[in-house]
Parts: structure tokens; C-alpha cells; sequence
């Protein structure tokens, strides 16, 4: 597969990636490198990606974070630091981190704030790493259960998508990240979006062609507003409710705790129905996304009394702006709206409206 060249990266595929960082780490030659994982990635990931790794005298070390988004927070952020600073990393330093979005979004968020800036390489692990987290620039941290309320926009030198470490996911995980690459049809391509909801298994021998699908997406979308001020905001389809339940469910100990991609499945669902009411979206089309999302992703049970916390951590939003929650709709399958205003009244609607699917 060619490689895709971002605004300042490149995102390299399967038989190249290795190749391709080992280049670097020669042309570069940084005065230390070191590897963020997870608790799953050290046993999973990290001894095939030290196994290709060629850093010849270059000391590498290896620091390793709890896994989850729980330990998306400043807090794990203060340990890495601690701990390259310890090690004597320079500003000739490299990071790569080895993971899912947790640790691409934390591990960038380190590197482009330790000492005003090093290098870093994203090699993601997970689907939704692949395909979203590790690719665009954004980078940071939780503050408490809202998500990614701190951190920096800034690209890494290169992203790195090897396929096969795909092979170390649970399912649940793999459905998580598919979620996003449904969004990506959504948002920009109804025939991208017919064929990822046609597809009988979600096979990794059918997925090289599509995360690359996906990323060439996101690239465009980031490569026209690398800011977030137009049009990359439709990359949040599905996430200012999504977002409000992921959080939700997180600090509610008698709700099931959400992956990502679960409950911006669930977001896009709602934000669909409201998308009828502002965006005149047909009712035919709902009825597709709803049936095409539900095909892989099993209902949430919510009931009255959790639909006014979960518009109350809506307020958090990124998007918003003088306290006006702003929505990314619908106008058809594969053409978003950007900053729409919504009433109360239509969003306790689209609860009740997923309620009854």
C-alpha cells in the first residue's frame, strides 16, 4: 500500500513500516529512544516491534502505563515525564508509543509538551487507533471522566499501521473501533458506508484495503482545517452525545462501562433522529444508519432518569461555544453539517426514539 502523506507526517503501511522507522532512526539518530506501552502492549505487542526494531547504539528504554481510559489523566502523564527525565531524555529524544488511544493520545500529549517539544512516532495496536486516535494530531488527556478536555494539536513525525498486531484484540475491541470508520462513511462517503455495512464478517483479511480507506478520509478532512475550526469538527458525528454517555456510564458504577467506539455507536444513533428534525434527514435514512449500526453493536438500556445527567455532561463539549452546545448533523448519508443548534426537547426525543428500536 502507498503511504499517505499528512500536513507534517506520514502514515506508513505493513511491509513498510518497519523499513520505514528504521530509516528514520538512522537519518535522525535520536540521543535516546523511548517506548511508551501498556500493560497489555508489553506482553502483546512489544516483543515483535523490538524484534524489527534496528537502533543500533541508541539506548532505548521501555515505560509502561496502566491500561485504560482510566489512566487517560495528567496524573500517568507526570510518571512519564518523571521517568524520561530521569533517564536524562534530551530534546533530541524520541518517543514511540506502542498502544491503543489511550496511549497514543497521552504518549503525543508527553512528547509535545516535554521540554517544549520532541519527536514522537504513533504505532498503533488497536482498530481505533488505526483508523482515528493516532492519526491528525490531537493529542491529551481526561480531566476527571470528561474526555479529552487537555491537550495540544500536533502531529508526530510518522504513524505506523501494522495490521497484524490486530491479531491481539479482543473482539469487543475490534467492534469498538469499527465504529469510527463507520462514522468516516457517514460524515464524507454513503458508498464507503454501504460497503462496511454489507459486510458479512468483520474479517482482518478484509481490512487492510478499508483502514486505509479510512485514514486517506480523516487525512483529507485534517489536511483542509488541521485546527478544528470548519470542517475536521464533522469528524465529532456522533460524540457530543456519545461522548456524554461514554463519560456517563464511566462514573456510574451501576452502568456497564462503554469502549469508545460503543458509545459514539449509540451517538451516532441519537444524533441521526436529530438530524430528522434539524438537518431533514429522511426517515429512510435513519432507519438505514439505525439498522446498519445495530447490526454490530448490541442497545444500551437507558431509562428517564439517566437522559438529564447525560445532557448535563454534554454542556462539556468541545464544540461549544458561549455555552451553546453545538451539534455535527446529518443532511444525508455522507454529508455532514457543522455548529447546529438543538433544543432539549428534540434530544430527550432521540432517547426515546433509540429506546424503542
Amino acid at each position: 500500500m502507498n503511504s499517505i502523506t499528512t500536513k507534517n507526517a506520514v502514515v506508513h503501511f505493513n511491509s513498510d513500516v518497519y523499513t520505514e522507522l528504521n530509516s528514520y532512526i538512522k537519518k535522525q539518530n535520536p540521543s535516546k529512544i523511548f517506548i511508551l506501552v501498556d500493560t497489555n502492549t508489553h506482553d502483546l505487542c512489544l516483543p515483535q516491534f523490538m524484534a524489527n526494531l534496528e537502533s543500533g547504539d541508541i539506548i532505548t528504554e521501555v515505560m509502561e502505563m496502566p491500561e485504560g481510559e482510566d489512566h487517560k489523566t495528567i496524573d500517568i502523564c507526570m510518571g512519564v515525564w518523571e521517568a524520561m527525565s530521569q533517564y536524562n531524555a534530551d530534546r533530541k529524544s524520541l518517543l514511540i508509543n506502542l498502544g491503543g488511544g489511550v496511549v497514543t493520545d497521552l504518549g503525543g500529549f508527553v512528547a509535545s509538551t516535554y521540554m517544549r517539544g520532541i519527536d514522537y512516532i504513533n504505532v498503533p495496536t488497536s482498530l481505533l487507533a488505526m483508523v482515528d486516535a493516532s492519526v491528525g494530531g490531537k493529542t491529551g488527556v481526561d480531566l476527571g471522566v470528561l474526555k479529552n478536555q487537555v491537550g495540544v494539536i500536533s502531529e508526530g513525525s510518522m504513524v505506523l499501521i501494522d495490521v497484524s498486531f490486530l491479531n491481539t484484540l479482543p473482539q469487543n475491541q475490534m467492534v469498538s473501533g469499527f465504529a469510527e470508520m463507520l462514522k468516516h462513511g457517514l460524515i464524507t462517503d454513503v458508498d464507503y458506508w454501504y460497503t462496511l455495512t454489507h459486510l458479512e464478517d468483520l474479517d482482518i483479511s478484509d481490512l487492510d484495503q478499508l483502514i486505509y480507506d479510512s485514514v486517506v478520509i480523516k487525512n483529507n478532512v485534517v489536511t483542509e482545517d488541521s485546527t478544528e475550526n470548519g470542517i475536521r469538527k464533522t469528524l465529532n458525528f456522533g460524540h457530543t452525545l456519545g461522548h456524554a454517555i461514554e463519560s456517563y456510564c464511566l462514573e456510574n458504577d451501576d452502568k456497564i462501562t462503554l469502549l469508545h467506539g460503543e458509545a459514539i455507536a449509540i451517538g451516532m444513533i441519537l444524533e441521526s433522529y436529530i438530524s430528522t428534525k434539524v438537518c431533514n434527514l429522511s426517515g429512510e435514512a435513519l432507519d438505514e444508519i439505525s439498522k446498519g449500526i445495530l447490526k454490530t453493536f448490541a442497545k444500551v438500556n437507558f431509562d428517564e432518569n439517566d437522559y438529564k445527567y447525560i445532557m448535563e455532561l454534554m454542556k462539556h463539549d468541545k464544540k461549544n461555544s458561549h455555552g451553546i452546545v453545538k451539534f455535527v448533523l446529518l443532511e444525508t448519508i455522507g454529508k455532514a453539517k457543522i455548529d447546529c443548534e438543538v433544543s432539549n426537547d428534540i434530544i430527550l426525543e432521540a432517547f426515546d426514539y433509540y429506546k424503542n428500536l
